[in-house]
């Protein structure tokens, strides 16, 4: 009993550390790159409305705040004290259940090497065929040691000079901690030879790097080994969706990080992930984010940047984004409102 209590209370030092480093790194509402990149920072100033993500094959770990994570059918809720698992590159469905303004939900994501995985695992001798049931992603407790771990990692972005030769070495004893912990067993399913889900992992990864192309299903189960029927049951089983499903989603969610992030038109962002029409980009776009692309850049590149998330309830305007001379045209009710990426000059919210 004294042991578990001496656990709990190393770990509230450790955690609020790690809170504020990630606050440094991550000083506003939004995902961060770090020096380290297989490392990103999360802040949210509110709760959100589910939205479809990509979660990579990586752990994640949240400091403050709390989130709902669905995978298909199955709901996992995550928050302080916990970590998630993700084995897979996977869709899923995300939202902030509790953050606000004065305690944001703090998070970050480190992402993990199939092969390190694999090596790791090799050189431990842990058994090839874990039999517990399988979980695309799971949440676990977060023990004090791994948790240290990530702090020491964390710490390192203090000390550019340093990354390149201690960052390794830490991702490495992280690896070795997962498989060495509870959840080492979900990591083991997708690294056992010619099992049904190492196959389905290889062939994940190939589609997460190929979703350009034309999805032809009797190929995807060649190169699983498997018949096209078991091959079906076996995505839908994992990812909660079918094959074309699953490349949509992927399609969507790139286009949606070139307008976001590099300020390309729909149009433009929508031919170069695959789609031929852009009448049908604009409609699955629309079904699966739940706005058509527009209307979603001008909430993320404008209000959210401006510190305003979830504070005006945007009807469906006339505007343009200009990617040349990144001017952002807004007209609304014979209101002519025009602004740079510089200024950030907004309506008041009488507009609206």
């Amino acid at each position: 009993m004294q042991g578990d209590q001496g656990s709990k209370n190393a770990y509230v030092p450790q955690a609020a550390e790690l809170s504020a480093a990630i606050q440094r790194f991550a000083n506003t509402d939004g995902d961060f790159t770090t020096a380290l990149p297989a490392l990103t920072m999360h802040r949210r100033h509110g709760v959100s409305e589910p939205m479809p993500c990509i979660y990579n094959l990586g752990i994640g770990l949240i400091t403050q705040g709390y989130k709902h994570i669905m995978v298909g059918d199955k709901l996992h809720n995550y928050g302080p004290g916990q970590l998630m698992l993700s084995t897979f590159d996977m869709p899923v469905t995300a939202h902030v259940t509790r953050a606000s303004r004065s305690e944001p939900l703090l998070g970050m994501m480190l992402k993990l090497d199939i092969r390190q995985v694999a090596q790791v695992a090799y050189e431990m001798e842990l058994p090839s065929s874990p039999e517990t049931a399988y979980e695309p992603i799971s949440v676990h407790k977060l023990e004090p040691a791994l948790l240290d771990a990530f702090l020491r990692l964390v710490r390192l972005l203090d000390e550019p000079q340093l990354v390149s030769q201690l960052a390794p070495l830490i991702q490495q004893e992280i690896v070795v901690r997962l498989l060495a912990g509870p959840q080492g067993t979900q990591l083991r399913h997708i690294i056992a030879d010619g099992t049904p889900r190492q196959r389905m992992a290889q062939t994940l990864s190939w589609l997460r790097k190929n979703f350009k192309q034309a999805l032809n299903l009797d190929d995807l189960a060649a190169h699983a080994h498997m018949t096209p029927s078991t091959f079906r049951q076996h995505f839908r089983d994992i990812t909660g969706m079918s094959p074309l499903q699953f490349q949509k989603q992927m399609r969507l969610q790139e286009a949606r990080q070139l307008m976001l992030n590099q300020a390309f038109d729909a149009g433009e962002a929508s031919n170069l992930v695959g789609y031929e029409s852009a009448s049908q980009f604009s409609r699955e776009y629309k079904r699966l984010f739940g706005a058509p692309p527009l209307h979603v850049i001008f909430v993320e590149c404008v209000l959210r940047r401006v510190g305003l998330s979830k504070g005006f309830l945007i009807p469906t305007y006339w505007w343009r984004y200009t990617r040349e001379t990144k001017t952002l045209m807004w007209v609304a009710e014979n209101i002519n409102f025009e602004t740079t990426f510089d200024t950030w000059r907004l309506p008041t919210r009488d507009h609206v």
